[in-house]
């Protein structure tokens, strides 16, 4: 027993929550995006994954607001529970923002395998495709945006 307790001694303690101070301005911006998305969405009705796919806009004034409500409104459809988001402009990420915006940023580095990873982490077969597309055109929108103001 001893030689356990001095064994668990020597690993660090995990951290609960990443900082948002951590990310990078493009990855704050979504992450503050998908919280307000996530905010106004508690009160709405569920959407359905397939359909909500189908119904988004390619206008790209419209398209990252779009992306961001249907990725809230279809998540714990996919997730089979609520991911827990914070309050925008909170400095705490929790464990699902987090997931989400490694995704997004694996996604806008062009990083396939990082994001295949992340996303088989959790998503089950059946809504890998859908939710990788919603993730993914959020972060093609705003690097857009990020973009256009740099």
């Amino acid at each position: 027993m001893a030689a356990l307790t001095a064994f668990n001694a020597n690993i660090p303690a995990p951290r609960k929550n990443a900082r948002a101070a951590e990310l990078d301005a493009t990855s704050r911006a979504i992450l503050n995006q998908l919280r307000r998305a996530a905010r106004d969405c508690r009160a709405a009705a569920r959407a359905d994954l397939f359909e909500a796919c189908a119904l988004l806009s390619a206008d790209r004034g419209v398209a990252q607001r779009a992306h961001a409500d249907a990725l809230m409104k279809c998540l714990p459809q996919a997730l089979g529970r609520r991911p827990k988001m914070l309050r925008p402009g909170v400095a705490e990420v929790s464990f699902d923002e987090a997931w989400i915006v490694r995704m997004a940023t694996s996604a806008a580095q062009g990083d396939g395998d990082s994001f295949a990873f992340l996303l088989r982490s959790r998503v089950p077969p059946w809504a890998r495709r859908n939710i990788a597309f919603l993730v993914a055109s959020l972060s093609e929108t705003a690097s857009e945006g990020e973009r256009a103001r740099g």
